[in-house]
């Protein structure tokens, strides 16, 4: 009974979550609670020791104390559905992402590559975009897309459904670090080595969860969607990250195309060239993708409310005529 409420409850605020989300968006980003906790991770940065063991010790120290932090936070928040729902809304991006894509595909579709270079670099990717083609502006967007449905919406979602809102902080916590700490560069490669193992051992699950998400949005669309796995099983494993290239592979298959990085990797096998078109097509994926999802929350608020009248009233209940 326990477990049916509280699966039924958790799928019921996660839905009003995407309803906040897709209506209101985020935040300024001063209030945004995502923006909290980069300030606590430049806080780590600037008092983290100067040699590789120390700074390796810290990163992993000051990661866990944000843990501790975000997750007392979390559970002490009132435990009323509109103030959880929009707690959780907090934590996911569908909106900004899409709005964020759908701009690059604007700018590409106007002819206005500069604009598109820009705002590809200022919202979507850490790579250098100034001399990108269009075609590489608009694979490195559906690629973005496809890595932060995994990122900004699956992975978060399966940890309030998994562990409640003090699970889903430290997901967004430790997502965060891997972003701004997980590069294998002087300043970062000790410092945001234990943030970036945890943040491939959460994504580990959600990633493959989201291929097979993308995959089954293709096949209700057109058909692709077996090939889009496929895509995603042979391709996954080029990209550095373990998780990554599994939505991105997906997409690439889902669109028939190539998804490239310079001097990094390739995934799919497609003939077609990635334009604003293209990412008209893949946001049309993502939105199937979405719908599915929200399709499975209702089921799970269906389950848990089942499961709630199937129990007994009483543990004797069953003895009584």
């Amino acid at each position: 009974m326990m477990i049916g409420e509280e699966l039924r409850r958790r799928c019921a605020i996660a839905l009003l979550a995407l309803v906040l989300d897709f209506a209101l968006g985020d935040p300024p980003n001063q209030l945004h609670p995502v923006s909290l906790m980069g300030h606590w991770l430049k806080w780590g940065e600037r008092l983290a020791p100067a040699t590789p063991l120390a700074r390796l010790a810290w990163g992993g120290g000051w990661l866990y104390g944000g843990w501790w932090l975000v997750g007392r936070v979390a559970s002490r928040l009132p435990r009323h559905l509109l103030v959880q729902g929009a707690c959780v809304s907090l934590l996911l991006a569908y909106r900004g992402l899409d709005r964020a894509v759908a701009g690059v595909e604007q700018a590409l579709r106007t002819g206005n590559l500069a604009e598109a270079r820009h705002l590809l670099g200022w919202h979507l990717v850490s790579r250098p975009t100034a001399d990108l083609s269009a075609a590489e502006v608009a694979g490195a967007a559906i690629e973005s897309l496809a890595e932060n449905l995994s990122d900004s919406i699956i992975a978060p979602l399966l940890a309030f459904l998994v562990g409640g809102l003090p699970a889903l902080a430290i997901y967004r916590l430790t997502n965060t670090a891997d972003a701004m700490w997980g590069y294998r560069t002087e300043r970062y490669e000790y410092l945001g080595k234990i943030a970036a193992r945890c943040d491939d051992a959460f994504n580990l699950v959600p990633a493959r969860l989201t291929a097979l998400l993308l995959a089954l949005a293709t096949h209700l669309i057109n058909g692709r969607g077996w090939h889009a796995w496929q895509t995603a099983l042979r391709d996954a494993r080029h990209t550095a990250s373990p998780n990554a290239g599994w939505p991105m592979a997906a997409m690439a298959g889902a669109l028939d195309t190539v998804l490239t990085k310079r001097d990094h990797y390739a995934l799919g096998d497609g003939s077609c060239i990635p334009d604003a078109a293209m990412i008209g097509q893949a946001r049309r994926i993502v939105q199937v993708a979405m719908a599915i999802v929200v399709s499975g929350l209702w089921i799970g608020i269906l389950t848990g409310a089942g499961i709630r009248r199937a129990a007994p009233l009483h543990p004797d209940a069953t003895l009584r005529g």
